[in-house]
């Protein structure tokens, strides 16, 4: 129960309008005081905003060197099979 009264003293609602009128004092209270601030629309709760608890760090999206792939020579990988290479219960 503590914990629940704790966090209710540190939230912040407000209407569509106001949040689009204050968004930077709203932001600055999250970031400065941790608050949560919530959204909502015809008395009615519907967003968030609330501090980030951890960055996520940022994936490394370049191709991993050891699982390049070398085709032969010649190689089509876009050529259809023949029938020969196509294996014995699917031809």
């Amino acid at each position: 129960m503590a914990l629940s009264l704790a966090r209710l003293a540190k939230m912040i609602t407000v209407n569509m309008h106001e949040a689009k009128t204050r968004l930077s004092e709203l932001v600055k209270a999250v970031e400065e005081r941790d608050e949560v601030v919530v959204l909502c629309r015809d008395g009615h709760e519907v967003a968030e905003i609330r501090r980030r608890s951890k960055r996520r760090r940022v994936r490394d999206l370049n191709p991993e060197p050891r699982f390049r792939v070398e085709f032969s020579r010649g190689y089509k990988p876009a050529e259809p099979l023949s029938e020969d290479e196509w294996p014995e219960d699917l031809r």
